[in-house]
């Protein structure tokens, strides 16, 4: 199945903005936090379709999963 990723702030840093991949029927969403290499603390918000998710959601064809770091600043 088809679906996108959305990568913003820093975990863009030498990876990418927007992906599309194919994946397995199965996929979750904890699967791309691994494949991508990205680290749990890294990991702040999850979105499919723009709603909140938690990290062992399964992914189905067509789903659009944005990834977002922690906010920082002072």
């Amino acid at each position: 199945m088809k679906i996108t990723i959305k990568l913003f702030a820093t975990l863009r840093d030498g990876r990418f903005k927007e992906q599309k991949i194919v994946v397995q029927d199965t996929y979750r969403i904890i699967d791309i936090i691994i494949q991508y290499a990205i680290p749990r603390e890294e990991v702040s918000i999850c979105l499919v379709n723009g709603r909140n998710v938690q990290p062992e959601q399964t992914l189905k064809e067509g789903d659009t999963f944005s990834i977002f770091p922690p906010v920082g600043g002072g």
